[in-house]
């Protein structure tokens, strides 16, 4: 049932996290409750331009409103956005601009939302300090020391030294089926597995078919759980594409650490994203020993929780909310308290 329009009306924070395949929006009260919720499509301003990503985002701020049983999107204290492709502080200065624009807050800070992963795995006492790599769609990484210094990535692909996500590990099996299938490459299962996923009979028909639109590019994406299957089957080249994801994953997290002078400290690692969150055993347990080994301190947490938590936790750190609002808030999103012992180092 929706919350009471005076409810509603109560609502201190808004909480955007904007993705590249999906957005939540969280209205929050001061307290932690949450009171109206929204979820929608990816938030891609390089396709659609900054003006019509963030124009996207008023529908679904209607709906978490009318959720929580307001009827026009009430004016909260805080605008806490955390979206993707904010890679770069221009960027940033541009979309909190649109967004003031809006005048759905009094204040808006816009982050780039794998702050939102990092807010969501730390704890709520004290100064925020860790570093977070997100590996999703893509891949990225920030770092925050105790006295708020960062250490951040431009993320914005192989021009900025990127490797990994789901979509490059999808183009990453891709590129080695075809040279398999076609005698460029050394034989892999991939060459068979990839095509039969689509129920196509090689790997001819199925560059065929992405090449002429019959498969949308968008399904590439289905292809990175196809190459983990494989590599937990045997296959070299798929376990060698799955090590290297490890590798990146570890060495985003040692560089932010490195930079910010914080290698040695005692610190989260928060782990998130759909490809790290689904816990495969090829990449999870190597990037839980590759730490072990080149950052001692360093602490591995898998974050589940949608990243929207991150974001309404960011925006009541600015409201200097009680303890009892963070349990609420976090309750309600089912996450793990950070802290608790991470299966997988346990």
């Amino acid at each position: 049932m929706p919350a009471a329009p005076q409810a509603a009306a109560a609502a201190a924070v808004l909480a955007i996290d904007a993705g590249n395949s999906k957005t939540d929006v969280a209205l929050v009260a001061a307290d932690g409750t949450v009171l109206g919720t929204a979820r929608g499509g990816g938030f891609r301003p390089p396709v659609t331009g900054a003006d019509r990503a963030v124009a996207d985002l008023a529908p679904l701020v209607a709906r978490a409103a009318a959720g929580a049983g307001a009827a026009p999107p009430p004016r909260v204290r805080q605008v806490s956005a955390c979206l993707a492709n904010a890679d770069l502080p221009v960027e940033e200065r541009e979309l909190t601009e649109l967004l003031r624009a809006r005048d759905w807050g009094a204040e808006v800070t816009v982050a780039n939302d794998t702050f939102a992963l990092l807010r969501a795995g730390l704890g709520d006492d004290g100064p925020p300090a860790g570093v977070a790599v997100v590996c999703g769609a893509g891949t990225n990484c920030v770092g925050l020391a105790p006295d708020g210094r960062t250490a951040r990535f431009p993320a914005i692909g192989r021009i900025s030294g990127d490797w990994g996500g789901g979509g490059h590990l999808a183009e990453e099996a891709l590129w080695w089926a075809a040279r398999a299938s076609d005698g460029r490459g050394e034989p892999t299962a991939l060459a068979r597995a990839l095509p039969a996923h689509f129920k196509l009979p090689d790997m001819y028909a199925l560059i065929e078919a992405l090449h002429l639109g019959h498969l949308p590019a968008g399904r590439r994406h289905e292809l990175a759980p196809v190459l983990f299957a494989v590599a937990e089957a045997g296959d070299p080249v798929a376990r060698a594409v799955v090590a290297r994801q490890a590798e990146e994953v570890v060495v985003m997290a040692t560089a932010a650490l490195s930079r910010l002078g914080l290698l040695g400290a005692r610190l989260p690692v928060v782990l998130g994203g759909g490809v790290l969150a689904a816990r495969h055993p090829l990449l999870d347990r190597p990037v839980h020993d590759l730490l072990a080994e080149r950052a001692p301190g360093a602490q591995p947490r898998v974050v589940t929780a949608p990243p929207v938590l991150g974001a309404a936790l960011l925006g009541l750190d600015r409201l200097g909310a009680p303890a009892a609002a963070y349990a609420r808030l976090r309750r309600h999103f089912t996450a793990r308290p950070p802290g608790d012992p991470d299966p997988a180092t346990g």
